[in-house]
C-alpha cells in the first residue's frame, strides 16, 4: 500500500483522567474535567481521550455523559473489554473506543492488551461498537503476534504502549530505550502496512515524545499524565502548547 503518512498530519489527544483524580481526592466537584477539556481544545487538542474504569477511581459516567454533550472535537473513549463498557459505549457512541487491559490493583494500565489468546471473543465483542459508528482502537504492545490478532479481529486502530520505551528513558537505560524504540518503529510500520491507524501512547513526556512524533505511520498520540503534572507549574494551556510545538517540531 502507498503511504501517505509521510505528509500528514500529527493529532494530539489530551487524557484528562487525573484531573478527575485530583478531583476525587476531595470528593468534591473541583477541578472539573469538562473544563479541562475545553482548555485542552482551546490549546491545540485535536481530540479528549478519558478512561472511564471498571471501580471509576477518576472519571466518572457523568463526566463521559458530559464531554458526549459538549465537546467540539472526538471523544477517545477508553475501556475495558467487558459488557458494562459495551453497554456505555453504546449508549453514548463516541467517536472512538479504545480497549484497554485493566486489573483492579494496579496504579495504571500496564501493557498491552492480550488479544491473540481471545480472539475470537474480542471480534464478536467489537462488532457491535464498529456497527454503532465508533472507530474500535486496540492498546496494544509492539509485538507482531498480537498487531497480527487485532488486525484479524477488525479493529481500525492500534495504539502502541510507549510505556516501556518512557520508563527506560527515565531509568538512565538507555541500551534498553534504544531496543523499546526500535521495536516501536518495526511494529508501527507492520501495522501500517496491514491498512491500520497507528496511535501511541502512555507515560510520553517532553523529553520522550520526539522519536515517536517523528515516526511517519504515527497518526495520533495520547498523552495525559504528563501533561496535568506539568500543568501544576505552567498551566494547563502552556503545557498543551509546549507538547504540540514539540511534536510538530519532530515531525517536521
Amino acid at each position: 500500500m502507498s503511504n501517505t503518512s509521510e505528509t500528514a498530519p500529527l493529532r494530539l489527544g489530551v487524557n484528562i483522567d487525573h484531573v478527575a483524580t485530583v478531583r476525587n481526592a476531595r470528593g468534591g466537584a473541583y477541578p472539573d474535567p469538562l473544563r479541562a477539556a475545553k482548555i485542552a481544545e482551546e490549546a491545540g487538542a485535536d481530540g479528549i481521550t478519558a478512561h472511564l474504569r471498571e471501580d471509576r477511581r477518576h472519571i466518572s459516567d457523568a463526566d463521559i455523559e458530559g464531554l458526549v454533550q459538549t465537546l467540539t472535537v472526538p471523544l477517545n473513549f477508553e475501556m475495558a473489554a467487558t459488557d458494562e463498557m459495551q453497554k456505555i459505549a453504546l449508549r453514548h457512541r463516541p467517536h472512538a473506543v479504545c480497549l484497554v487491559p485493566e486489573k483492579r490493583e494496579e496504579r495504571t494500565t500496564e501493557g498491552g492488551l492480550e488479544v491473540a489468546r481471545e480472539e475470537n471473543r474480542l471480534a464478536h465483542f467489537i462488532a457491535p461498537l464498529r456497527d454503532a459508528g465508533c472507530r474500535v482502537s486496540i492498546f496494544i504492545a509492539a509485538d507482531r503476534r498480537q498487531i497480527d490478532a487485532a488486525h484479524r479481529i477488525g479493529a481500525q486502530v492500534i495504539e502502541l504502549h510507549t510505556g516501556a520505551y518512557c520508563d527506560a528513558h527515565a531509568e538512565g537505560d538507555f541500551a534498553a530505550r534504544d531496543r523499546e524504540l526500535a521495536a516501536l518503529r518495526e511494529m508501527a510500520t507492520h501495522a501500517h502496512s496491514l491498512g491500520l491507524e497507528v496511535h501511541a501512547g502512555h507515560g510520553l513526556t517532553y523529553e520522550t515524545v520526539g522519536p515517536i512524533a517523528a515516526m511517519p505511520e504515527v497518526r495520533e498520540l495520547n498523552i495525559g499524565h504528563f501533561l496535568i503534572g506539568e500543568a501544576i507549574f505552567r498551566g494547563l494551556q502552556p503545557a498543551i502548547a509546549e507538547m504540540r510545538r514539540l511534536m510538530d517540531e519532530a515531525r517536521a
